[in-house]
């Protein structure tokens, strides 16, 4: 077991060596310091380099049905009680999705995510997808992501047999403080649709939104049973303000505050896919570039119902840092 230490480079070498995390390690983590974070993201720098080396991952988010949904996340502009002044729309038509597939390619994402609001798809819903994900596939060849709430067995092994590489279903927060958050489901719930998803042999795509109240041992905790689970892409959101929803702004955050969350979950998960995703722009800041030195994928133009910074100026980024975009793309025709 790794010992705490203020030594961020020798706790990276104990990562590489094989070692976990120990809460310990993470909780000094999320308390390094100010002048610590250059040498903390340093560290985790090493880690990432020797998994993912230079690459950067592209993601794409299609928001293909809006509102409309009965659960009551208190961060969601989308849910039962907000009052967000947002599009609301049933689920879309394959064109407009196959569509949203071509502004994907357009960017340089090779990883298309295709979301609906909702507790979870109707079976009608998941033929739709599965539908519209044989046609991208055969016209673009680009990993596709569903995230459609809670899966049944049968809805997630029909969406592995349509295409669909991956299931993208976020803890968000801790067991601890997800009552206060949601009360319309249950951490099991979220938990439940992982599984199911594992078992159905798609890949796993699950993270979280910090700054919504909670503690450092909540954000270690999510970073263990993502570890634990053995999650391929892991999401760090921050959460964005909206007009409407319930939750406003319990917790302020600064860069650096999400420079050192990001670290904790590349030492927790070193060989996971990390990607800094919404609220990016509004809390990192002038530091967004420091972060790719700790994760290695990042969401391109407009999230689900907020805006995000131009694709161009994420190709510059990257370009500045030396990184090179890479994709996972399957040959077109292929499902």
């Amino acid at each position: 077991m790794i010992t705490a230490t203020a030594d961020w480079n020798a706790l990276a070498d104990e990562v590489l060596a094989g070692n976990r995390l120990s809460h310990e390690d993470a909780l000094a983590v999320l308390a390094a310091p100010d002048r610590d974070v250059p040498a903390l993201v340093a560290a985790a720098y090493k880690i990432r380099e020797t998994h993912f080396g230079d690459e950067v991952q592209l993601y794409y988010l299609k928001n293909a049905k809006s509102g409309l949904c009965p659960e009551n996340c208190k961060y969601c502009s989308q849910a039962i009680d907000s009052e967000a002044p947002i599009d609301k729309y049933a689920f879309q038509t394959e064109e407009q999705v196959l569509e949203g597939a071509r502004r994907a390619a357009a960017t340089g994402a090779g990883t298309y995510c295709i979301v609906a609001s909702g507790r979870g798809p109707s079976d009608r819903e998941v033929e739709r997808v599965c539908k519209t994900v044989a046609k991208i596939k055969d016209e673009l060849g680009l990993h596709i992501c569903a995230c459609l709430g809670k899966l049944k067995a049968h809805q997630a092994a029909r969406l592995r047999e349509a295409g669909v590489n991956r299931i993208n279903h976020n803890l968000n927060t801790s067991r601890r403080h997800t009552p206060e958050v949601v009360s319309t489901h249950t951490y099991d719930d979220r938990l439940e649709t992982l599984r199911i998803a594992k078992d159905a042999g798609l890949e796993l795509c699950s993270g979280l939104i910090v700054g919504m109240g909670q503690t450092s041992d909540d954000l270690v905790d999510v970073a263990f049973e993502l570890r634990d689970l053995d999650v391929h892409s892991i999401p760090v959101n921050f959460l964005i303000p909206i007009d409407g929803a319930q939750m406003g702004v319990p917790q302020d955050l600064t860069p650096r505050d999400c420079l050192r969350a990001l670290c904790l979950f590349r030492l927790a998960n070193p060989a996971s896919e990390l990607r800094i995703a919404g609220g990016r722009e509004v809390h990192l800041r002038s530091l967004q570039a420091m972060a790719l030195y700790v994760a290695n994928s990042v969401f391109v133009s407009d999230y689900l119902t907020t805006e995000g910074q131009p694709a161009a100026e994420d190709h510059a980024m990257i370009s500045d840092l030396g990184f090179t975009v890479v994709t996972h793309e399957e040959p077109v025709g292929m499902c």
